[in-house]
C-alpha cells in the first residue's frame, strides 16, 4: 500500500477524528492490513481564516509547505490536509510539495455531482465562505450554492471556535437553526465543510442531507493508499444508506 502524509494539528480534535475515520473506514482483519500513515501535528501553524480574512499578516502556507516536505521525505506518497480552510493554499502547496495534495474541496464537488444533487448548501468557517473556495468547485460541477445569512455564519463561527476548537459543548440549536435557514434557501444537501462539524456527526444523530467533507478526504485517502474501503463507506450523504442494499 502507498503511505498517507497528514498536516495535521489544524486543530489537533480534528487530526485525532481524521485517523479515526481512516482506520473505521479501512476493511482490515488484522493490524497489518490498515494505511501506514505519517501525522505531523503543529498546532501552533497560524490561523487560516484570521489570515485570509486579513486579520493576520502569519502565512500559515510556509510551516504547512515544511511539513508536507518534511512528510515527503519520510516517505509519504500522498499527502491530507483534515482542515478544509488550508485548501485555500492547495494550488500554492502542491507546487512545493513532492507529492500529491488530496483535494477535499473539489471530491465533495465531485462526489455530489455523481449522486445527481443540483443544489448544495455549505457550513464552513467566515474565511472558507469568503474565499469561494466551496463555490467555485460547486460551480464548476453545476452546482448551485446556498450560502449562511450573517446571522448563520456568524452562529456557525460561534460553534467552531468558541465550542468544538474551545473543547466546550456544542451549541446544537443553533446548529439546527443555521441548518434549517440552508435548508429553506434551497439547499438539498448541507456539505459539513469545516473539519470542527465533522464531530457534530460524530456526537449527535444530525439526520439525513448531510455531507461530511473530512469523510470524503479520508475515503479519498483510504482508496488512494491502495487500501480496502469498507462498503458503508461506499454512500456518505446521510439518509441514502438504503443505496447500498440496491
Amino acid at each position: 500500500m502507498k503511505r498517507l502524509g497528514v498536516i495535521g494539528g489544524l486543530g489537533p480534535i480534528a487530526t485525532a477524528y481524521f485517523y479515526e475515520l481512516i482506520i473505521k473506514m479501512t476493511e482490515a482483519a488484522v493490524d497489518q492490513e490498515h494505511i501506514e500513515m505519517i501525522i505531523y501535528s503543529k498546532p501552533s501553524i497560524p490561523d487560516r481564516t484570521d489570515y485570509i480574512l486579513g486579520k493576520s499578516s502569519e502565512n500559515p502556507v510556509y510551516p504547512m509547505m515544511e511539513i508536507g516536505r518534511r512528510l515527503v521525505a519520510m516517505g509519504a506518497d500522498y499527502i491530507a490536509i483534515p482542515c478544509i480552510t488550508a485548501h485555500y493554499f492547495h494550488d500554492t502547496l502542491s507546487k512545493g510539495i513532492k507529492a500529491p495534495v488530496i483535494h477535499a474541496i473539489r471530491e465533495t464537488a465531485l462526489y455530489l455531482k455523481k449522486q445527481g444533487i443540483c443544489s448544495a448548501g455549505i457550513m464552513a468557517t467566515e474565511g472558507t465562505i469568503h474565499s469561494g473556495l466551496f463555490q467555485r468547485e460547486l460551480e464548476e460541477c453545476s452546482i448551485t450554492s446556498v450560502l449562511p445569512s450573517d446571522e448563520s455564519q456568524q452562529a456557525l463561527s460561534e460553534i467552531i471556535y468558541k465550542n468544538i476548537k474551545a473543547n466546550r459543548p456544542v451549541d446544537y440549536t443553533r446548529f439546527e437553526e443555521v441548518s434549517d435557514q440552508l435548508r429553506q434557501d434551497g439547499a438539498e444537501v448541507i456539505i459539513l465543510g469545516c473539519t470542527e462539524l465533522s464531530l457534530i456527526k460524530r456526537d449527535f444523530c444530525i439526520g439525513p442531507g448531510y455531507l461530511d467533507a473530512m469523510e470524503v478526504l479520508a475515503m479519498h485517502s483510504v482508496i488512494l493508499s491502495e487500501a480496502k474501503l469498507k462498503k458503508k463507506y461506499q454512500v456518505l450523504i446521510t439518509g441514502q444508506e438504503e443505496l447500498l442494499r440496491v
